[in-house]
């Protein structure tokens, strides 16, 4: 994101605070469609996206007097969809009746709905194995590859949305990669292992459709203006 758009953004968040009735609308607006995509792919289910969504914006409406400007304002607002998503995530398993989600409910999309692209028929069932597959992951591991592989995300962008090291960010997508290579290696062609690539690290993961581009470089700045979004920062993975 470029300084322009990064000003206009805290310029709209003040105005906000400020009591501009319609300073938050237009801020949701400008980043709306990436924000929803990482709900998406996070959760794999729209109607538990445009959930997590709603959730995330309400807390950052009531949570914007206490942004310092100490970070890129779509930095702060990354950080909060993430951990709604994640939130929803620890609550569904910690109530395994619940089935998971197919990624099909809410053909309106609950609100947020026309930002998902329909896959072709002839790889849906591959869409949706890859979903299944990451929804498999720990959630760390999840949320760092929805982030750098299928949104495209700079690591260093994505360490702060996050609030771990870039190290971290590199481990856990190391992680999930080696994870996703097992659960999904039944879609790949056999292949003769050689010493070129033997023992050579993931690529980064596809069958995800994208939904936006990735922003072109990293935001400046770390934290947010409330401690309640930094979380697992020095969490092991597992």
């Amino acid at each position: 994101m470029d300084e322009r758009a990064a000003a206009r953004d805290l310029e709209l968040l003040r105005a906000h605070v400020a009591g501009d009735r319609d300073a938050f609308a237009e801020l949701f607006h400008r980043h709306r469609d990436r924000l929803w995509a990482v709900a998406l792919r996070t959760l794999g289910d729209r109607e538990e996206a445009a959930d997590a969504l709603q959730d995330a914006l309400l807390s950052a409406h009531r949570a914007a007097a206490r942004f310092r400007g100490d970070s890129a304002v779509t930095t702060w607002l990354h950080r909060i969809v993430v951990n709604a998503c994640l939130d929803r995530i620890r609550r569904r398993q910690a109530h395994p009746t619940v089935p998971l989600p197919d990624g099909n409910r809410g053909e309106d999309g609950s609100g947020a709905g026309g930002l998902e692209p329909v896959a072709p028929a002839t790889d849906h069932d591959t869409v949706l194995v890859v979903r299944e597959a990451l929804a498999a992951l720990p959630l760390e591991q999840r949320a760092a590859l929805v982030l750098v592989d299928v949104q495209g995300y700079p690591v260093a962008e994505v360490a702060r949305i996050l609030g771990v090291a870039e190290g971290t960010v590199k481990s856990r997508c190391a992680r999930g990669r080696a994870r996703l290579a097992v659960l999904l290696g039944h879609l790949r062609p056999t292949a003769v292992a050689t010493p070129s690539t033997r023992g050579a690290p993931a690529a980064p993961i596809t069958g995800v459709p994208g939904v936006t581009q990735g922003n072109p470089g990293p935001v400046e700045g770390v934290g947010s203006g409330s401690g309640r979004y930094r979380r697992d920062a020095n969490q092991e993975d597992t």
